[in-house]
């Protein structure tokens, strides 16, 4: 009877403790994706935008170069910094090492400040890296899927600036609905 009763007390205190963490701000998913949606918006309108990927894949590139949407679902945009060599294309599964800065949109759009976090300018950090296209690895859900898909298109040896929606970002930021810009540079061998 003692242990059936401490099992309920235990359960109550689990589920306070469950309703005052579970929606702290308030706010609906919906609120959030819609957050999400003005403050990358916000970052794009201070760019030229194109609607889709050129027919031959042959992107302008440069720092004033157009973002590229790259989803239907216009989760990804992809500015093309160096479109790296044309026939060093990335292959399944291969290893692919990568340095990156990243900004948070919801943070730019609310102090207009682009602070960036990431492993690109301090060497002393070891490159991460992703199997391409391996969904299986614990790789691919921290750093997201939506990083990848610039090697579809372009050179291993590239340099993007690429806007991700949480949808296609590390599962942290899926969870907490955050969109981030990251400039990234792609190598096969870890520098």
């Amino acid at each position: 009877m003692k242990l059936s009763h401490f099992c309920l007390l235990a359960a109550a205190g689990m589920a306070s403790v469950v309703s005052f963490t579970g929606c702290d701000s308030g706010k609906s998913y919906a609120d959030l994706l819609t957050e999400e949606t003005h403050a990358v918006n916000y970052y794009l309108a201070n760019h030229r935008v194109v609607n889709e990927i050129p027919a031959d894949t042959v992107f302008e590139y440069g720092e004033d170069a157009p973002y590229y949407r790259i989803d239907e679902d216009s989760n990804l945009y992809m500015q093309v910094i160096n479109p790296g060599t044309p026939d060093n294309k990335v292959e399944d599964d291969e290893l692919i090492y990568f340095r990156y800065t990243r900004y948070n949109l919801k943070y730019y759009f609310d102090t207009d400040l682009m602070v960036g976090s990431g492993n690109s300018d301090n060497l002393n950090v070891q490159a991460t890296s992703f199997r391409f296209g391996n969904t299986m690895l614990s790789s691919a859900s921290a750093y997201g899927m939506g990083i990848q898909e610039p090697l579809k298109y372009l050179g291993v040896d590239c340099e993007v600036n690429l806007v991700v929606k949480s949808q296609l970002g590390p599962t942290d930021d899926i969870a907490a609905v955050v969109p981030y810009m990251y400039n990234l540079r792609y190598f096969r061998q870890p520098y």
